[in-house]
């Protein structure tokens, strides 16, 4: 969904201070850049006053002798246009390039940084928009812009004061037309702006929902949605077009208009200057320096009015980038922790102290919106090495317990401890770091199943790799692949089955050597038997290892030290398995009813078995 702050109908300075702000690393580029374009402005306005010369001094007197010379000086005057027009380009690039490098890598960065919370908010499309599409038409409307801008208001100032100096009335007949046009340009602004933010807007829309369908295929396919999907994408996309097309067409007819009236101006300058000629106030030659600098005036006029669309349209992008690396980030660090420990990217790993294991939670409120509270006045102590297992209805806080516990989400009100310290008081990377988490459904990187076990540990050897692999009983099953470690996952693990990515998963976790374990029904999607091998996996991973299993299958949860019954936030039952069979209670129900549901389905698949071999 979109995040973006109200936004102000007209242009908003404020938005392009920040920019410039935040491109002050390119002062110099920048600088270098306007310099290029007030000598190709000088240049332009220096070629008319030689002409204005020549004919004042040779071609109407008729001598023909110091054409010569002037003809050698516009050479010269020529070559070293040249050579400015091909510097300013190499540099107007140099600076779009590196600006949308530092635009598209500070929004990596950022997203790195961010809370679960942000992502919770925010569709994937939406945030790739921001650092593709919107970088790409910042920076190109800055580095290009800022070329025409500079060039072009050197222009109409050089011009003005030329013409200021040569003849006043007429250097004010030539401007009259000025204050008519930037009243049109007010006019066109707040309508062009509105239909640039909305094109942006559902820009957004149409990268999530080609995101979905290319993620979900397999789900589009199953349900046989293909025509619902393309009839939704051609909803988006009409609209993506009839928008464009409005906004085309105040931009288009702005163009237009300003044309009109620098023609105006041209016409006001031909005929004052005529008469001014034959009334010899000015001569043929400055009639002939003011008709081009009118032409000149109006032509940066013109760039001016094309840069002022462009920035409209650019505005939309800055103020979606700009907010998203203005996000503040809802878990924050102390000044005190990030000395100590450091930050995302500069971590003190000297500083960071040993893990037990010890976890508490005390007097814990924790809500995602304020006032629909998932847990209140959680207490919950677990010792070190303890395995403590979740169970109970959907929606009733389990995950959420385990996301406190890993600090991807902060407590609202309470302390949650790790070894009897608030883990607020030391940073998330140290804590992250001594953390093994095993999703419901797992998820690989590009590339070969040896740099996805490696992923969280690049130092680990082939033989550290190998033995992980075998803890979780997946070597046996990548040696029979082609390639062996060597063979690709595909994106997203595509190539490889639920079952082989989850063993995947668990062997990255475990590479790491985490003090803290957290299982998020890291068995629910998978077959019997890789089931078996993973629940053999966790017997021998966990020991001595402070571990949260959040569990479908209650199965694989007998050997926990502790199964915790969740209800709307609350512990209603707490006990080992046997003690909560004992008590016949709610714990008891959901065992004896999965239980025979299993039963009951492995009856089904005998029978389904023998009726396929009779």
């Amino acid at each position: 969904m979109e995040n973006s702050k109200e936004m102000k109908l007209k242009y908003d300075k404020k938005i392009w201070k920040e920019l410039i702000q935040y491109f002050s690393s390119f002062k110099k580029d920048i600088g270098i850049l306007c310099v290029l374009m007030i000598a190709l402005a000088s240049l332009d306005i220096s070629f008319p006053l030689l002409t204005q010369y020549a004919i004042d001094h040779f071609v109407i007197p008729g001598n023909a002798e110091g054409l010569a010379t002037v003809g050698m000086i516009y050479f010269a005057m020529a070559v070293l246009l040249s050579a400015i027009v091909m510097t300013f380009i190499k540099q107007a690039g140099k600076i779009e390039m590196n600006m949308v490098y530092k635009i598209r890598k500070d929004c990596f960065e950022k997203l790195q940084k961010l809370s679960f919370s942000y992502y919770d908010r925010n569709a994937i499309g939406w945030m790739i928009a921001r650092s593709t599409s919107d970088a790409t038409k910042i920076s190109e409307t800055v580095a290009w812009g800022l070329v025409d801008m500079v060039w072009g208001l050197a222009m109409m100032v050089g011009i003005s004061i030329v013409m200021l100096i040569v003849n006043v009335k007429l250097a004010l007949v030539t401007l009259v037309t000025v204050p008519v046009l930037a009243f049109v340009s007010v006019f066109f602004e707040k309508k062009m702006l509105v239909e640039y933010r909305n094109v942006r807007k559902i820009n957004s829309k149409i990268t999530g929902l080609f995101n979905d369908g290319i993620v979900g295929a397999k789900t589009t396919k199953t349900l046989v949605r293909e025509d619902l999907n393309r009839e939704e994408f051609g909803i988006v996309t009409r609209e993506m077009k009839l928008t464009s097309i409005r906004a085309a067409t105040f931009s288009a007819g702005y163009l237009p208009v300003a044309l009109f009236i620098s023609a105006i101006g041209m016409v006001l300058t031909l005929y004052f200057g005529s008469i001014f000629v034959m009334n010899t106030t000015i001569t043929y030659g400055t009639l002939v320096l003011f008709i081009t600098y009118a032409r000149q005036f109006f032509d940066p006029v013109l760039e001016l009015a094309r840069i002022y669309t462009e920035m409209i349209s650019a505005q939309a992008a800055a103020e979606r980038v700009m907010n998203l690396l203005g996000e503040k980030e809802e878990i924050e660090e102390s000044h005190e922790v990030l000395s100590q420990y450091g930050d995302h990217y500069d971590q003190k790993t000297q500083n960071w102290e040993p893990i037990k294991g010890n976890i508490t939670f005390k007097n814990v409120d924790f809500w995602y919106k304020e006032g629909e509270y998932i847990l209140r006045d959680f207490n919950l102590e677990v010792k070190q090495g303890e395995t403590i297992a979740l169970v109970g209805e959907t929606g009733s806080g389990k995950s959420t317990i385990v996301n406190l516990a890993c600090r991807f989400y902060e407590p609202t009100a309470g302390e949650i401890l790790i070894d009897g310290r608030d883990y607020r008081e030391r940073s998330q990377n140290w804590l992250h770091s001594n953390i093994g988490y095993v999703l419901q459904t797992p998820h690989l990187f590009s590339g070969t199943i040896k740099e996805n076990i490696k992923y969280g540990k690049l130092d680990a050897t082939d033989e550290d790799i190998i033995n992980a692999a075998k803890i979780v009983n997946a070597h046996d099953f990548i040696s029979r692949l082609e390639k062996g470690y060597d063979s690709e996952v595909g994106e997203g693990g595509a190539l490889m089955s639920t079952g082989e990515k989850q063993l995947i998963s668990f062997a990255r976790a475990i590479l790491a050597e985490p003090r803290l374990f957290f299982l998020d029904e890291a068995t629910s999607s998978i077959d019997t038997e890789t089931e078996a091998k993973i629940q053999y996996a966790i017997d021998r991973v966990l020991d001595n290892r402070t571990s949260f299993i959040i569990a479908h299958r209650l199965s694989t949860i007998r050997n926990a030290n502790r199964i915790l019954v969740i209800e709307k936030g609350r512990i209603i039952e707490q006990g080992n398995h046997h003690e909560l069979m004992g008590l016949k209670g709610h714990y008891y129900e959901l065992y004896t009813n999965q239980f025979l549901e299993e039963g009951e389905m492995e009856i089904l698949n005998e029978k389904k078995t023998s009726l396929k071999t009779a």
